[in-house]
């Protein structure tokens, strides 16, 4: 299990800057999850999620890392940038790897998972039965991030 740190370090570039809007930490079942948002000069570009901790259903379908770019801020690399701060966060707590998961036809995400060092492992079925079914995913690519 992996704990709360006390103190965030500097998710930040020379540009765009990560703000912590939200995190859930102590909850049964569920794993320590940071929520940001995605800003530069203060204005939010896009939103992105950090899970710290594993189970079936963070490996296979959801992802360590989510992030989604408003759709004015597309086209910048921001989620990419995103990510290598995001991976600086997840060293912290002591992971050693990460999953990044995308629908097969989202082509831009595809693209940053492949910028950011992601291997493609596999695409898998979205079971009936999870959230992410009923909201209309079939199939998830997973790529695996080597810290």
């Amino acid at each position: 299990m992996f704990a709360e740190l006390d103190v965030l370090p500097r998710l930040a570039d020379d540009e765009l800057e990560l703000h912590l809007v939200d995190r859930t930490i102590g909850v049964p079942g569920r794993v320590l999850t940071y929520r940001f948002e995605m800003r530069i000069d203060g204005q939010r570009v896009g939103t992105a999620t950090l899970r710290v901790g594993s189970n079936d259903y963070i490996d296979r379908y959801a992802g360590h890392i989510g992030y989604g770019v408003d759709y004015d801020h597309r086209g910048k690399h921001y989620a990419a940038r995103t990510c290598a701060m995001l991976f600086m966060l997840a060293r912290c707590h002591g992971m050693t790897s990460l999953w990044i998961t995308c629908n097969p036809e989202n082509v831009a995400s595809r693209r940053t998972c492949e910028r950011v060092g992601g291997e493609l492992v596999d695409i898998v079925d979205v079971p009936p039965e999870i959230d992410l079914f009923r909201e209309g995913d079939r199939q998830k690519c997973r790529y695996r991030i080597r810290l």
